[in-house]
C-alpha cells in the first residue's frame, strides 16, 4: 500500500542515538532479583553510564565507555555467566524445576526458593533464622518475613551440584536453630490454607478461653479489695488454677523456646518461660513449704495470679497480632484466588473441562458470559468485555474483540470467548504479579538493618538487664519477693515481637493496597527512596500523551464544511498505512462517515498524494505540493502557523480545476492522556518537582509542557543521553523518579533514584523499574508516590512505637513501677498496635491527592 506523504509528526522516539552500547547474554537469571544484581554488578563497573537488564530474555544492555571484558567479569563475579550478544533469539536460560518430594533432590539451577518456617514469635527469630541460612555454603543471601512465616533463601545461580545447597541442607540449619522449614508450594490451595488457619485459630481460642477461665478468679482477688472486698483464695486452690495455666495453656512458650536454649539463642518466648517459671516457681514452693493451718488459711503472699495473667494476656494478644496479620495479606490471597481451578478446552472436536494444571500453551479455550479466564491468550473468536480491576485496578470493564489478548484471572464479561492460550502457570501474567508482590513483601528497607541489628543482642541484654535488676534490688535490701517480680516484669515487658512486625506488616499492607490499584512495587527500597523524592522526569509519548495521532482541528474555507472536508480527505487516504492517514480515517469512522472509493492513488514523494474521489481530482499533503500545484494558503496561513507552533502537524487538502483552489487543512498531533493535568497538578502538591524529558522538537516539548503546567523542559535529548539527564538531575541533590514505558526508556528508568514504568506490566518493565503502572493512567504516579511515603511513614511510625515501648517500659519494670501483669498487658499490646497501626493503611485513599 502506498503511504501518504505529508509533514512528519513530531514523536518521541527519534532514531537510535550513536552512543557506546554493550549487549550481553546473561546466563542463570531466574527472577527479578537476579536482574537486580546483575544492574548493581554492571553498574559498579568504571565507565558504565546504565545498564538495563531483563532475566526473561537472559539480555543486558550497558550503555558507557566500560569494555566488554570487564562486564563480563563483573556478571561472573556477581554469580552468573555472561557473553557478548550475538542477536537473534535469546540464549536458554536456567529455570528453577518444579518441586519434588525428596527432601534430597539438589536444587539445580534455581536461584530462589521459598520456605514456609514455623515457630517464629520475634525479630529474634527472625534474625537466627536468616543467619542460620546465610551460614549454609552456596547461599548468597536469606530474607525472613516473621508476618508471613516465610523465608526466601537466595544463592549463586548456575551453582553445580557439589557447590549448591541442597533442600536438605537448608532445613536442617533452620531446625538446628531451633525452628521448622518446609519448602513453600508456588501455588497455594487458598480455600485449604482458610481452613487450615480456621482451625487454628479455633483451637487457639479454646486455649485461650480456658485460660481466661482460670486466670479471673487469681485476678479477682488482687481487684476485689479495692472496691471493699477482701477475698484470698487458699494456695491450693491457686496453685491448682494456675498450673494448667502454665504448663498447658503456656506449654506453646516452653516448647518454642527449649531450642532457642539448645542453639545458644534465644527469643521472646524464653523471655515469657523464664519470666512466669520465676513467679509460678516461687509461688508453688512457697505452697508447698506451707504448714496445713497456713494452706487452710491462705496466708501467703503468692504469685500466681502473675504468672497466669501474663501468660493469658500474652496468648490473647497473639490470637488479635494473628487475626490482624492475616488482613495485612488479604490482598495477595485475593490475587491467589483469581485462578480458577478448572479451564473448558476444545480436545479432538469436543469441548471438555480439565484441570487448569493440564492446560497446556496452544490449547484453546471456551470461557463462557461471567466465568474467570482461565490463562493468558489470544481471542480467537467472539465479543466481550473483561473485568481485569483485580490486577490492573481499572474499574471499567475492557472491550474485548478476536485479536486481543486477555489475562489469566480476570472475569469475562457478556460474550462467549474462545481464547488460545500463549502462556501458563509461572509464565502467566497473574503468577508473574503474585511473584512480585511476595518480592516486596519478603524484601526489608535499608531502615530495617538497624532493627535487624539490635534483634541479634535484644534477649541477651534484657536477659542481663533482669539479672542486675534481681542481683541490685537484693543488694538494696529488699525482699526476695519484690526483686523477683522486678526481674519477672522486665522479662515480659520487653518486645521483640513489636521490632519483628512493625516493617512487614505496614510492608504487606502498603503493597497489597498499591498491588490492587494497579500499582506493583518491586522492593522495599523503593518505598524508602519516595520518601526523598523532590523531582519527578516524564517521559512525553506513552506516559502524558497517547503516543498516536489524532486529529485536532478542521480549517476549511468558505464554502466548503467541515463534514464534507473529512470525507473527501478520508477517502482519499483509504488504505494508506501512514500514522497521519490513519488518525483521519479513524475520525471518519468515529463520525460515522460513508466513505466513496478512491481512484487513481498515487503517491507523491515526500510531499503528499494526488487522488480522485468521484470525479473530484485531490491533492492532499505540505505546502511545497499546494506552491507546486498553484494553490493559495493565505485564507488559513495564521491559523495554520498558530496550530504548528503548538506542535500540530498541518496537511493541506486542494481540488483540481481551472484553477485548483483550496479546500482546506487538517491540524493532526498527538493527544494528552485523560489525567495528564491533574497527574501535575497532584506531584505539586506532594511538593515534587515536574521535568518533562523528551527526544521530540522544543516546541512541541512545550506545548505540551504549559498545557500540562510542567516545571522544567529537557527537549531534543537522544534516547542514549535520557540516562545521562536523569544523573545530572541527581547530581544537582535531587531524589529523581523516572516515569517512562519501561522498554525504550529503560537505561534512564534504572539511572534513577525509582523508576516507575508505565504500561501493561511487560516483563522488561517489572524488572528494569522498581514501580510498574499495571495501566496507562499517569493519576497513578501520583498514587504510587503518595502511597509509598505513606507506607514508609507506617513502618517508622511502627519502628518508633516499638522502640518506644521498650525503651520506656524496660527502666520502668527495672526500677519498680510495673507490676508483672501490667507488663504483660503492655507486651501484648505492643504487638497489637504495631499491626492495627499497620492495618490503619488500609483506609487510606491516595486518589485524595488528585482531589485536593
Amino acid at each position: 500500500m502506498t503511504e501518504v506523504a505529508t509533514q512528519p509528526l513530531s514523536a518521541d522516539r527519534p532514531e537510535r542515538a550513536a552512543v557506546d552500547t554493550i549487549e550481553l547474554a546473561v546466563a542463570g537469571m531466574t527472577c527479578g532479583g537476579c536482574a537486580g544484581r546483575v544492574t548493581k554488578a554492571l553498574e559498579s563497573v568504571p565507565g558504565v553510564a546504565s545498564a538495563a537488564v531483563d532475566h526473561t530474555a537472559g539480555h543486558a544492555a550497558v550503555t558507557g565507555s566500560a569494555e566488554t571484558e570487564s562486564l563480563i567479569a563483573a556478571v561472573t563475579g556477581a554469580g552468573y555467566q555472561a557473553q557478548p550478544w550475538v542477536g537473534g533469539p535469546a540464549p536458554a536460560v536456567e529455570t528453577a524445576p518444579k518441586p519434588k518430594p525428596a527432601l534430597k533432590a539438589p536444587l539445580e539451577g534455581a536461584a530462589t526458593l521459598d520456605f514456609a518456617i514455623d515457630g517464629m514469635t520475634c525479630a529474634s527469630c527472625v534474625y537466627r533464622v536468616e543467619k542460620a541460612l546465610r551460614a549454609v555454603p552456596g547461599v548468597t543471601d536469606a530474607t525472613v518475613n516473621l508476618a508471613t512465616q516465610r523465608a526466601r533463601v537466595e544463592w549463586r545461580a548456575g551453582a553445580s551440584d557439589e557447590t549448591a545447597p541442597g533442600e536438605a541442607a537448608l532445613v536442617g540449619a533452620v531446625e538446628a536453630a531451633g525452628y521448622g522449614a518446609r519448602r513453600a508450594e508456588p501455588t497455594v490451595d487458598v480455600e485449604a490454607e482458610e481452613r487450615a488457619h480456621a482451625a487454628a485459630l479455633r483451637r487457639d481460642l479454646i486455649v485461650l478461653g480456658a485460660a481466661i477461665a482460670l486466670t479471673l478468679p487469681l485476678v479477682a482477688q488482687m481487684v476485689l479489695p479495692f472496691v471493699g472486698v477482701d477475698v484470698m483464695l487458699p494456695p491450693l486452690v491457686q496453685f491448682a488454677l494456675a498450673t494448667p495455666v502454665q504448663f498447658w495453656a503456656g506449654w506453646r512458650f516452653y516448647k518454642a523456646a527449649w531450642p532457642a536454649l539448645k542453639a545458644r539463642t534465644g527469643n521472646m518466648d524464653l523471655l515469657v518461660a523464664l519470666g512466669t517459671s520465676a513467679a509460678y516457681g516461687l509461688s508453688a514452693v512457697l505452697t508447698l513449704a506451707m504448714g496445713a493451718e497456713m494452706l487452710s488459711a491462705g496466708a501467703a503472699e503468692l504469685y500466681f495470679e502473675a504468672s497466669a495473667a501474663v501468660i493469658t494476656l500474652v496468648l490473647l494478644g497473639r490470637v488479635l497480632e494473628t487475626r490482624a496479620k492475616r488482613k495485612t495479606s488479604a490482598a495477595i490471597r485475593a490475587l491467589m484466588q483469581l485462578r480458577p481451578e478448572t479451564a473448558r478446552v476444545e480436545r479432538d472436536g469436543k469441548v471438555v473441562e480439565v484441570a487448569l494444571d493440564e492446560l497446556r500453551a496452544g490449547d484453546v479455550t471456551v470461557i463462557r458470559p461471567g466465568e474467570r479466564v482461565p490463562a493468558d491468550g489470544g481471542i480467537l473468536s467472539g465479543d466481550s468485555q473483561a473485568d481485569e480491576s483485580m490486577l490492573t485496578g481499572e474499574s471499567m470493564p475492557v472491550d474485548k474483540h478476536p485479536g486481543d489478548q486477555v489475562t489469566g484471572g480476570s472475569i469475562n464479561g457478556a460474550g462467549l470467548l474462545r481464547v488460545a492460550v500463549t502462556a501458563v502457570g509461572a509464565e502467566s501474567m497473574l503468577a508473574k504479579i503474585i511473584d512480585l508482590v511476595q518480592s516486596a513483601q519478603a524484601s526489608k528497607p535499608p531502615v530495617q538493618r538497624l532493627v535487624d541489628r539490635i534483634s541479634a543482642i535484644f534477649v541477651p541484654v534484657v536477659v542481663a538487664i533482669a539479672l542486675i535488676t534481681f542481683v541490685t534490688w537484693l543488694a538494696l535490701g529488699a525482699e526476695l519477693s519484690t526483686a523477683l517480680l522486678n526481674a519477672v516484669a522486665v522479662l515480659v515487658i520487653a518486645c521483640p515481637c513489636a521490632l519483628g512486625l512493625a516493617t512487614p506488616t505496614a510492608l504487606m499492607t502498603g503493597t497489597g493496597m498499591a498491588a490492587r490499584r494497579g500499582i506493583l512495587i518491586k522492593d522495599a527500597e523503593a518505598l524508602e527512596r519516595a520518601r526523598d523524592l523532590t523531582t519527578v522526569v516524564l517521559d512525553k509519548t506513552g506516559t502524558l500523551t497517547r503516543g498516536r495521532p489524532a486529529l485536532r482541528e478542521i480549517l476549511q474555507v468558505e464554502g466548503t464544511g467541515d463534514r464534507e472536508l473529512l470525507e473527501l480527505a478520508a477517502a482519499a487516504q483509504q488504505g494508506s498505512e501512514h500514522p497521519l492517514a490513519r488518525a483521519v480515517l479513524e475520525r471518519a469512522e468515529a463520525d460515522g462517515l460513508t466513505l466513496a472509493p478512491v481512484q487513481d492513488f498515487e503517491a507523491l514523494t515526500g510531499r503528499g498524494i494526488a487522488a480522485r474521489v468521484g470525479d473530484r481530482r485531490l491533492r492532499i499533503g505540505s505546502r511545497r505540493l499546494m506552491a507546486e500545484t498553484g494553490v493559495e494558503t493565505g485564507a488559513l496561513e495564521s491559523r495554520a502557523e498558530d496550530l504548528e507552533r503548538q506542535g500540530l502537524s498541518v496537511i493541506w487538502i486542494a481540488e483540481l480545476g481551472e484553477p485548483a483552489r483550496l479546500l482546506g487543512a487538517m491540524a493532526l498531533g498527538d493527544t494528552i492522556k485523560p489525567g495528564a493535568k491533574e497527574a501535575v497538578a497532584g506531584l505539586h502538591r506532594l511538593g515534587i518537582e515536574t521535568v518533562l524529558l523528551t527526544g521530540d522538537n522544543r516546541r512541541v516539548a512545550e506545548a505540551v509542557a504549559t498545557e500540562l503546567g510542567i516545571d522544567r523542559v529537557l527537549a531534543e535529548v537522544l534516547p542514549g543521553d535520557k540516562a545521562a539527564e536523569v544523573q545530572r538531575l541527581r547530581a544537582e541533590g535531587k531524589g529523581v523518579a523516572m516515569v517512562g514505558d519501561g522498554v525504550n526508556d529503560a537505561p534512564a528508568l534504572a539511572a534513577a533514584d525509582i523508576g516507575i514504568a508505565m504500561g501493561d506490566g511487560s516483563d522488561v518493565a517489572m524488572h528494569t523499574a522498581g514501580v510498574t503502572l499495571m495501566r496507562g493512567d499517569p493519576r497513578l504516579v501520583v498514587e504510587a508516590v503518595a502511597l509509598s511515603r505513606k507506607t514508609y511513614s507506617k513502618i517508622r511510625q511502627n519502628l518508633f512505637w516499638a522502640f518506644i515501648y521498650n525503651t520506656i517500659g524496660v527502666p520502668l519494670a527495672a526500677i519498680g513501677l510495673l507490676s508483672p501483669v501490667i507488663a504483660g498487658a503492655a507486651m501484648a499490646l505492643s504487638s497489637v498496635s504495631v499491626v492495627t497501626n499497620s492495618l490503619a493503611l488500609r483506609r487510606y485513599d491516595p486518589r485524595r491527592v488528585l482531589e485536593e
